[in-house]
């Protein structure tokens, strides 16, 4: 009867163990899935501000998330997928922007001693932000067209000139990507 006793709580602690690693299977690829649509958006975003780099008036709303299509879901999608779940991904309005995805795991929870779990798919979510990392001193009325502003990235600084823009800053220099709590 000892033996027996045992042999059940040893199964019950399987099906704990097996459960929680299929939670945090989920987690990991809601985290994977949610970081990636945010990255995706983030060089879309450095992108804009390359093409917009001689209007520094036109600065401050890319930094905040404006002028590009927030369409990362696709890249939370396959991330999702490679991680053997499925996402539902949607944009996280206001400042700072970015993603939230759930996921559901494809594979169940697993048979068990605990009847039901076979029919049990693990479920998690994740949010991910974009948060500029620059500041800079918006142009005045009477800026000289010649002059950008110079623009300072967590403690560097980046002197940017019109006629010289081959060492801009990387994506991940102007923003930072992060999950949020």
């Amino acid at each position: 009867m000892v033996v027996a006793g045992l042999l059940f709580l040893a199964f019950a602690y399987l099906a704990v163990g097996q459960a929680a690693a299929n939670r945090n299977g989920a987690q990991t690829a809601a985290d994977a899935a949610a970081l990636a649509a945010a990255l995706d958006t983030r060089d879309a975003l450095r992108d804009e501000w390359v093409d917009k780099i001689a209007d520094p008036a036109a600065w401050q709303a890319i930094f905040d998330g404006g002028g590009v299509l927030f369409d990362g879901c696709a890249r939370a999608a396959q991330l999702a997928a490679q991680n053997e779940a499925t996402a539902q991904c949607a944009q996280k309005y206001g400042l700072p922007p970015g993603y939230t995805v759930d996921v559901t795991a494809n594979k169940s929870v697993g048979d068990s001693i605990v009847p039901g779990t076979e029919d049990t798919y693990s479920k998690a979510t994740a949010t991910a932000v974009i948060e500029p990392r620059c500041s800079f001193k918006p142009p005045g009325e009477d800026a000289d067209e010649d002059t950008l502003p110079t623009l300072t990235c967590k403690g560097e600084e980046w002197i940017l000139k019109p006629d010289d823009l081959t060492d801009l800053p990387k994506p991940e220099d102007l923003f930072d990507v992060h999950l949020a709590d």
